[in-house]
């Protein structure tokens, strides 16, 4: 193929709106649920609803940012020139390396569904196959993956709108042929009360969902290659509100309304596949296992994207090999796609073959990643905001709002949290902080030794200029 000129507008508008609902929806959501329902209660509609407000605020800065200068490396772009090289470098890697862990957890577990469904082929196969196929999709254009999220993304919107309609007429008593005995609104109070476990139990809901809300800011990545970024990306950030709302506080609300909190099933069959049971729908669970399949697979395709969307990113300034700034003819950067496959692989493999001691490291040390890279936006958004001001003022349509005092406090609510993490022993919080900061500490050495590095080579250009000058004159 012929080089190309960079990437390319390939994404329409449809493509980028699904991108940005569907990016909310993360397979966490439907998987990891009802571990937060069980251990919080009712209260956990709090946790969902904090979290909730957190990545509204966060994605509020990081809409501001984007919309004045859309670029597909996002937050790491704004960091690198809002705090400097080291903070864009880390931060980039830090979410590189992220996602090419999620690859993996996803790619296992869209491949132990489809198992189930065809046991003939192994596992590993099956991994092997659906991440193939969307190394494939990436590859062909922006286009193609677009058109794929959008399916995919649909898929998912559909399947928890009509969740939330059906097990709203069950609460109500007005679903024809359905009467459940358990459904009530009641069961947000009945069993224990709201909190029964207290309002500790909040912030321990909160460690549990927090990591579901990863992939909002996808948007703003997808945006640099769509036909209108600024108005792709203003979109995007005014209506994340009632997508959190819509499907996180309605679904989770219905599944809490439908069934007791304490209800077994909840945690033995997770909490969708129970509520939709307890209903009496025939094949609810084989129905719940495809929309997590599709939910995979859309998590899958926008991972890989994501992945290799920074490292083209950082290639194109410097911070990591030049070939990952190269693009095909139709605009695709090969080299940064296939390198973040190759990982991805390669944690499957360790998935595989050392589940309990290399690739738990893997997801522990990427665990906290979310948490940084809001916490990076908050202060480069406190920097930008100036910047911006200065130089081009005509490009904030999208503010960030009670500036700069709704930063600082979002900033210190994700400390707070992390905070909060280290004294988790019981859900491994404490060990996914602290070895997530091992790994963020190992990537911003590397970072300030190469910024050392760059800028002695810098200072030796410099001084050389007019020594050269004087022997040539």
């Amino acid at each position: 193929m012929t080089p190309g000129s960079g990437l390319q507008a390939g994404l329409k508008n449809r493509h980028l709106s699904m991108i940005a609902i569907g990016g909310v929806i993360g397979a966490g959501l439907f998987v990891g649920s009802s571990t937060g329902i069980a251990t919080t209660g009712p209260g956990i509609l709090l946790s969902y609803a904090l979290v909730g407000t957190l990545v509204v605020l966060v994605m509020r800065m990081l809409g501001e940012m984007s919309a004045a200068n859309p670029t597909s490396g996002s937050f790491s772009a704004h960091a690198d020139r809002a705090l400097g090289r080291w903070a864009g470098f880390s931060i980039g890697w830090l979410y590189w390396f992220f996602w090419v862990v999620v690859l993996a957890v996803e790619a296992t577990a869209g491949a132990k569904i489809l198992e189930g469904w065809i046991p003939a082929v192994p596992q590993w196969g099956w991994a092997l196959i659906v991440m193939t196929v969307l190394t494939a999709t990436n590859l062909v254009s922006v286009g193609s993956y677009g058109e794929f999220e959008f399916w995919f993304a649909g898929i998912k919107v559909v399947a928890i709108g009509a969740f939330i309609v059906v097990g709203l007429l069950a609460v109500f008593g007005v679903l024809p042929g359905v009467h459940s005995d358990k459904a009530s609104f009641s069961n947000l109070t009945a069993h224990g009360g709201f909190l029964p476990h207290g309002p500790g139990a909040i912030l321990t809901g909160v460690l549990l969902v927090v990591f579901s809300f990863m992939g909002s800011e996808i948007a703003t990545l997808a945006a640099g290659e769509s036909e209108d970024p600024q108005r792709a990306v203003t979109k995007s950030t005014n209506s994340i509100i009632w997508r959190i709302g819509v499907f996180y506080l309605g679904s989770i609300l219905v599944v809490i309304a439908l069934l007791p909190w304490n209800d077994p099933s909840i945690k033995e069959q997770g909490s969708y596949v129970a509520a939709l049971d307890s209903l009496g729908i025939a094949h609810a669970g084989q129905i719940m296992n495809f929309i997590v399949l599709t939910s995979v697979l859309s998590c899958l395709n926008s991972g890989l994207y994501t992945a290799s969307r920074m490292a083209f990113s950082l290639g194109q300034r410097g911070d990591a090999p030049k070939a990952f700034a190269r693009t095909t003819s139709r605009g695709v950067p090969m080299a940064a796609i296939l390198v973040s496959v190759l990982f991805g692989f390669l944690a499957v493999f360790f998935n595989y073959k050392f589940p309990d001691s290399v690739f738990l490291f893997l997801v522990n040390s990427s665990g906290a990643v979310a948490l940084f890279v809001w916490l990076v936006i908050c202060f480069s958004q406190l920097r930008m905001r100036r910047i911006i001001q200065r130089e081009a003022p005509e490009k904030l349509v999208v503010k960030m709002w009670l500036y700069p005092y709704l930063t600082w406090a979002t900033a210190a609510l994700i400390v707070f949290v992390l905070g909060y993490m280290l004294t988790d022993t019981e859900h491994d919080g404490r060990e996914t902080v602290l070895l997530s900061l091992l790994v963020a500490a190992i990537v911003l050495v590397v970072a300030v030794v190469k910024e050392k590095v760059r800028g002695g080579r810098t200072a030796e250009g410099v001084e050389a200029a007019p020594a050269d000058k004087v022997s040539v004159g």
